[in-house]
């Protein structure tokens, strides 16, 4: 599925790149994720490990184009994907959304289903189970040894039992689609979100991929009635929002920087 703000491109679809030590990996690269990558000076050859939560266009447009710059073009057998079953070989609604060729140009190719557990280099990797409209979706939570987990939900609705794949994180990148009292199925809103943050408690919490009636509500406005109900810290992700991580505290970038494009929402 392709929403307005997809393919109007109201907000970027360009994923999420995560850092550490130098280990590079790209999350859920949607419509345009290699050009946002080029333009905030994140070069997509650097990538080590491609993780795709489902099959929609929004979050795997350009899972390709990053195996190609992971595999030099498809020359070196390097690099891991990790993704759905519907991302590899499809299901009974999507087609796979990444090719038998690329798959086999990539080092290593890994299934994601819920409650799974691996490890990718030094991230320990929990799948989180998603409910969506691709019936495999996952959600992924990563877990490093120094400074603790951080959690992706993916597109999803919400479900019982959905906190407990999240309680213990420090930072949750929500994807919450809509405003206050507009649910929809498949997705979250601002009240799931309260809902789920009362009882997983992280130090920080961001909500993005936010469709037009949350873009018409205002994020900003929308996150700071979570954190008032819920007395956790959210910020509004924003095109070119950069986060830091240490063993203490969660730093955002202090502003929006359209010309610095330091990072993805």
């Amino acid at each position: 599925m392709v929403g307005f703000v997809t393919y109007m491109q109201r907000h970027w679809t360009g994923g999420i790149r995560l850092i550490h030590d130098g280990f590079q990996i790209q999350l859920d690269p949607g419509s345009g994720s290699i050009v946002r990558s080029i333009n905030a000076g994140l070069s997509p050859q650097k990538v080590k490990a491609l993780f795709v939560s489902h099959s929609h266009p929004d979050h795997s447009a350009d899972a390709e184009i990053f195996i190609e710059a992971m595999t030099s073009g498809g020359t070196k057998s390097r690099g891991t994907l990790v993704a759905s079953k519907s991302v590899l070989s499809g299901n009974e609604d999507c087609d796979p959304s990444i090719s038998r060729y690329h798959q086999r140009t990539v080092g290593k190719v890994i299934e994601a289903k819920p409650k799974d557990v691996f490890h990718v280099e030094q991230f320990k990797i929990k799948v989180t189970k998603a409910v969506h409209s691709d019936p495999d979706a996952v959600g992924y939570r990563f877990e490093l040894s120094k400074i603790g987990a951080i959690a992706y939900t993916c597109d999803t609705e919400y479900f019982e039992g959905i906190e407990d794949y999240y309680k213990g994180v420090r930072l949750m990148i929500m994807c919450v689609m809509r405003p206050r009292q507009t649910p929809w199925k498949g997705h979250l809103s601002t009240d799931d979100a309260v809902r789920i943050l009362k009882n997983v408690k992280p130090e920080t919490a961001i909500i993005t991929h936010f469709g037009m009636r949350m873009i018409q509500s205002n994020p900003e406005k929308q996150a700071s009635f979570i954190e008032e109900q819920t007395g956790v810290p959210t910020k509004a992700a924003f095109d070119g929002m950069s986060a830091t991580i240490d063993d203490r505290e969660v730093i955002f970038s202090s502003k929006r920087d359209k010309d610095r494009r330091v990072g993805q929402s």
